[in-house]
């Protein structure tokens, strides 16, 4: 427990610290001043030779995002377009610095989570399309077998609002707890109505949880941080299949300030994305953890 609370406590100095950016600035892979003096909402367009060069900037998780959009880079450079991409390795400052013109699109999240955000932060982000999902899954840690679960075991499952009631429902659909028939989208562990196991649900900020496998009995994790974990889709004892309706509600996509969807280099970016070459990219280099969307 002691590792799980030093977690805790590293998590609320970084929430603090998140406030204190909030302003704009960021810490990245050293691109935000780049993306910060991108003319206007953070598009440069310049003469080419025989054409005009946009440049787009996009804020993106490490992995998969970042690879993703890197992968692209040619792609896009074909159709005019440079692409410039500052990773960031929490959930906040992407749609912050999206929402005050420093970058032109950011791509982490989905659309459940985009909608919470926007509420709670006043953001006017949209959604410019669906380019993958990464399925959600149960993880051992100290127990690997669902079906033998020791009586009181922890399970440590991300805090943020859509993706603790995701990890909730996984649990559910494997017999571990049973939800409240209303819970939902929006379920916490407050609505657990049945808990044969007794376990005990930690919640951390997404990032942490692979850092406690040593002292919990069970992870629930998305799909980029178990890869950074160090994690495949194969080790998962359980996931969300590609056929659920959480796969569908719970696509990545490209998010954008409203109307910024409509712009043609925007559109361009989705389109690579989608394209078939891309989708290739993200079969071969991630194994099942990653899949693209039609």
């Amino acid at each position: 427990m002691k590792k799980i609370f030093a977690v805790l406590m590293a998590g609320a100095i970084f929430a603090a610290s998140l406030t204190a950016c909030s302003s704009g600035s960021a810490e990245t892979t050293g691109e935000t001043q780049a993306a910060s003096e991108a003319n206007g909402s953070g598009t440069e367009s310049t003469d080419a030779g025989s054409g005009e060069t946009t440049k787009l900037t996009v804020a993106a998780s490490p992995t998969p995002h970042a690879e993703i959009l890197n992968a692209a880079k040619d792609l896009l450079a074909e159709k005019g377009i440079e692409l410039e991409v500052v990773e960031y390795t929490d959930y906040v400052q992407p749609n912050l610095v999206t929402d005050q013109g420093d970058v032109d699109a950011n791509y982490f999240q989905h659309v459940a989570y985009l909608e919470n955000f926007n509420e709670e932060q006043g953001t006017n982000l949209v959604s410019a399309g669906s380019i993958h999902y990464e399925p959600l899954g149960i993880y051992a840690g100290l127990s690997d077998d669902l079906s033998n679960i020791p009586d009181g075991a922890q399970i440590a499952v991300p805090n943020d609002t859509t993706n603790e009631a995701r990890a909730l429902l996984l649990l559910e659909a494997n017999g571990v707890i049973t939800l409240r028939d209303d819970a939902g989208l929006t379920a916490t562990k407050m609505d657990i109505e049945d808990n044969p196991h007794n376990v005990e649900i930690i919640e951390l900020e997404a990032a942490q949880v692979s850092r406690v496998a040593s002292e919990v009995d069970f992870m629930v994790l998305n799909g980029n941080y178990a890869l950074l974990g160090g994690l495949q889709v194969s080790d998962a004892l359980a996931q969300e299949t590609s056929d659920s309706e959480t796969a569908q509600t719970y696509a990545n996509v490209i998010a954008v300030r409203e109307g910024d969807e409509n712009r043609e280099e925007i559109k361009t970016l989705v389109e690579v994305l989608k394209s078939d070459e891309i989708k290739q990219f993200i079969n071969d280099n991630f194994e099942g953890a990653v899949v693209p969307m039609d």
